[in-house]
């Protein structure tokens, strides 16, 4: 289902229980009699990639203190608040390497400069992420490397723990990088096993994987020929037991099964936990027909559009990274033929930029447009922004425009639950001095909470965690009280309940 806004909701005041304190006594309100008049919430995946690989966005080059890094992560979840995203997509395993304490795999050294060493004071990034997320209303995504083993312009040495130390047997060397081989099984069942290993013990709400399954290719030493990737060994092995699949569908289809079963496991895990890709932005050339560009199906052996008819992702991100007026490679007609790939209707988002294209002076604009181009389209669901230095500029730029002037739940999911929660319980009190809000639900289902407000004739919009259930409004000094109160509760699966709603006006009658 398309993120963009539902019709208004006129729906009665049932279960809406305001207590308004009158000289000491109380009268109680619950009315089923009148309708009001509820402006709809608005659903829309806002995502922001935080890479940490060579540091780009987190933690800052050089900044390996437990209290600086802390400091840095609560100013990039502060900002995505107070900006209106919804979702931080934390790259949590830049290339076998861990942004968290993990059992299998060695410390990043994007973390505390050296591979294996852990942070002094000790601290997990990726639990204090999740943790300070939620309490912000935010979405945590672990985003996965799943095959990039190692990147030759680390700086430090490799750790014993590290993959291609410990089973050299599944890393190949491929220009500037260490690889695993997906074409190995053993390979797969240990980049499932790091992944698993993170849906078990961490409270994240997504597991996501950008565009590295296989590297981009590079020219062999003196020579303009594109090398092929070194996997002689298991091809061959495959051919000697009968295979009949081209080396290049064998190699897609080793990747069709590692999504396949990430897919499959993470439900089995945690149901809610989204699974989320953001492959290269063309499937193919001429796909459509004025399409032309890099072959991510024939280069990077991967076949996102199986992903998506297959129902193997809940959501799919392509990287839109050209602008809206560049015909070739055009946001918009990119972005209406994926949804035309999307018959199991999973989230579509825009995976864009929010600066640096060429040819293109008023970034802001552009990326509004695209944000809007999104809304716009049938199937649409969100986006995902990826910016250029300085850290999120590009982002600040095109929210100032005002397309997240108001806040938004997450889209839907319905194929993962229907948990539906309960109607809340709303209390109101109020004195001279303030209005206090208070709400509960029995449902035990509830992940987040919309309060909307009506005053002075004018609605606004909050998306609230779980832990906070109570709001105090001050009503004193010339403030205006609340005409309309309404909460909403979100379950963890994206579905809403009936509002709670309070109205002033039927209190008067």
């Amino acid at each position: 289902m398309p993120h963009m806004l539902i019709k208004h909701r006129i729906l009665p005041l049932v279960g809406a229980l305001v207590l308004l304190g009158l000289g000491g006594g109380a009268t109680q309100y619950n009315s089923s009699a009148n309708k009001v008049p509820i402006p709809p919430i608005q659903r829309e995946f806002r995502g922001l990639w935080v890479a940490t690989v060579d540091n780009i966005h987190w933690p800052p080059k050089g900044v390996y203190t437990t209290r600086e890094q802390k400091a840095a992560m609560i100013n990039i979840l502060d900002r995505a608040a107070q900006m209106h995203f919804n979702a931080v997509i934390l790259q949590v395993r830049p290339a076998c390497d861990a942004m968290y304490d993990s059992k299998i795999e060695p410390w990043s050294e994007y973390l505390t400069g050296q591979m294996g060493k852990a942070p002094h004071p000790y601290y997990d990034p990726l639990a204090f992420a999740v943790e300070e997320a939620h309490k912000r209303g935010l979405e945590l995504h672990a985003w996965f490397n799943p095959f990039r083993a190692h990147i030759r312009a680390s700086k430090s040495p490799i750790s014993p723990k590290h993959i291609s130390a410990t089973h050299p047997e599944l890393v190949r060397t491929y220009g500037s990088y260490l690889w695993m081989d997906p074409t190995e099984l053993a390979a797969r069942q240990y980049s499932y096993n790091v992944i698993m290993d993170v849906v078990h013990r961490y409270n994240i709400d997504g597991v996501h994987f950008d565009d590295y399954f296989y590297p981009y290719p590079e020219p062999a030493p003196g020579s303009k020929t594109e090398m092929e990737f070194p996997d002689d060994a298991a091809w061959a092995r495959y051919k000697k037991t009968g295979g009949n699949l081209s080396r290049n569908d064998w190699r897609r289809e080793n990747v069709n099964l590692f999504v396949q079963q990430v897919y499959t496991g993470i439900k089995q895990e945690k149901p809610w936990v989204k699974f989320g890709i953001a492959p290269f932005g063309i499937w193919r050339p001429q796909n459509p027909p004025q399409i032309t560009g890099f072959d991510s199906y024939d280069k990077l052996f991967c076949d996102s559009r199986k992903w998506l008819t297959n129902g193997w992702v809940d959501y799919i991100a392509p990287q839109l990274y050209w602008p809206i007026a560049q015909k070739a490679q055009s946001f918009p007609v990119l972005l209406n033929w994926w949804e035309e790939q999307n018959p199991l209707h999973r989230l579509l988002l825009s995976g864009m930029k929010g600066a640096g294209w060429k040819g293109v002076k008023d970034a802001a604009r552009e990326a509004a447009d695209e944000i809007v181009a999104t809304r716009r389209q049938p199937g649409g669901s969100g986006e995902i922004i990826w910016d250029t230095k300085p850290h999120f500029a590009g982002a600040v730029a095109a929210c100032g425009l005002g397309v997240y002037d108001e806040p938004a739940v997450m889209p839907g999911c319905p194929w993962l639950g229907n948990d539906y929660p309960s109607r809340p319980t709303l209390t109101v009190k109020q004195n001279h001095k303030e209005m206090k809000l208070y709400w509960k639900d029995q449902s035990r289902t509830v992940w987040r909470w919309v309060v909307q407000k009506k005053t002075g004739g004018r609605w606004t919009t909050e998306v609230l965690p779980f832990s906070q259930a109570k709001e105090y409004v001050p009503t004193e000094g010339g403030a205006v009280r609340p005409e309309v109160v309404a909460v909403t509760a979100v379950s963890r699966y994206g579905n809403l309940s009936e509002p709670a709603v309070f109205d002033m006006a039927q209190l008067k009658k």
